[in-house]
């Protein structure tokens, strides 16, 4: 063997997305946290409390809020969070532009 060592590619974080199960850089997915201050987006993924990872994508919005995403958050969505969720999935499109 060589005394070189081989470079070492940085090691990047990888997050499953709870609405298509895809497994993504965690940078490429959005978090949304439950905390303190109830259930909302964290879009720079530091906000303590427990998260769940979903993709910018209409279509995994919709699978997600339709039951794996409070299941990985491990609640029962309140109307107000859901109608919130809601409508930031609304702001999405059904998929990404190349």
């Amino acid at each position: 063997m060589s005394p070189r060592r081989s470079r070492r590619r940085k090691h990047e974080p990888q997050r499953t997305c709870v609405g298509c199960r895809q497994v993504l850089a965690k940078q490429s997915l959005i978090r949304v946290v439950h905390g303190q201050g109830g259930v909302r987006i964290d879009l720079t993924g530091k906000a303590p409390g427990r998260g769940a990872y979903v993709h910018d994508l209409r279509s995994c919005w919709e699978k997600a809020l339709k039951g794996s995403l409070p299941r990985s958050l491990k609640i029962e969505l309140t109307d107000e969070a859901h109608q919130e969720l809601e409508a930031y999935m609304n702001s999405l499109t059904d998929e990404q532009n190349g």
